[in-house]
């Protein structure tokens, strides 16, 4: 909390906010994104084993992913104008996506840096219809809303959030009319460490949650990652990029008290 500046008088919060030199804020869906990168890592078990060949440019990318109980395959195409996405696994299960841009303005994740807002609307197959909107009211506030409706349901929510972020901190609150009440907090200690944490709230169940974890960068190529839940379970991920495009992943878990312990190595090649 050591960066966050001191009140402003009104003489000089005036003088500050300019709404049109304020920047594009991130996507509602992203209020949180350091936190959730940091205490969501992929933790996993077993070993894993991808490859990762490029074709035509850069714009074609195939990859494979071998488990110890599974096999998958992914492909994407990735255009300005046209992005695609598949994969289909040992299991049978198949699944696609596809996103097209018709003209410059239905571009659903457009970024101006002349606007201070952004708005998305979203439809899908599963009966879900969504809207967000974000804006930043200040240059280092952003202020949005949501609204949801599932057809099949038949039920229809709102949400606001808030963010606000220094050089060294992003702290974000959300507050969901289902219920849920969810804040973050990502501190950077240096330019190799930093601290992150989470509240999850929910009004109804009453139930909390909370995590506390840290990233280090230990060089240009190791990462370092840890987290503990509020249920005792402890985690830790390790990551060396090697040369010649070999990457590993160490993965562990430790929940003492149900005496789960899991270890996973990963090993990809671009």
């Amino acid at each position: 909390m050591a960066d966050l500046s001191p009140p402003l008088t009104t003489k000089e919060a005036f003088e500050k906010v300019d709404n049109l030199n304020l920047t594009c804020p991130v996507g509602y869906d992203y209020v949180d994104n350091e936190a959730y990168d940091l205490l969501n890592p992929h933790y996993f078990k077993g070993l894993y084993l991808e490859y990762y060949p490029t074709f035509f440019n850069e714009k074609l990318h195939i990859s494979s992913t071998m488990g110890t109980k599974h096999y998958q395959l992914c492909a994407s195409y990735l255009n300005p104008k046209l992005v695609f996405m598949g994969k289909v696994n040992s299991h049978g299960r198949l699944s696609a996506r596809v996103k097209a841009v018709i003209t410059d303005k239905l571009i659903v994740h457009a970024h101006s840096e002349a606007l201070n807002y952004r708005a998305q609307f979203q439809l899908g197959s599963n009966s879900i219809i969504g809207a967000t909107y974000i804006q930043r009211v200040t240059p280092r506030l952003s202020l949005g809303g949501e609204f949801f409706w599932a057809t099949m349901a038949q039920e229809s929510g709102v949400g606001y959030a808030a963010r606000y972020e220094t050089n060294k901190m992003v702290a974000s609150a959300k507050v969901i009319s289902t219920g849920s009440v969810i804040m973050t907090y990502v501190q950077k200690i240096s330019k190799k460490v930093s601290l992150a944490t989470d509240f999850v709230y929910n009004c109804f169940s009453r139930d909390v949650k909370a995590k506390v974890g840290y990233e280090c960068d230990i060089s240009r190529l190791s990462r370092v990652q840890g987290m503990i839940d509020s249920n005792g379970v402890a985690y830790a991920l390790l990551k060396k990029e090697m040369k010649m495009g070999l990457a590993s992943l160490l993965s562990a878990c430790l929940d003492h008290m149900k005496k789960d312990y899991k270890l996973g190595l990963s090993l990809t090649y671009h």
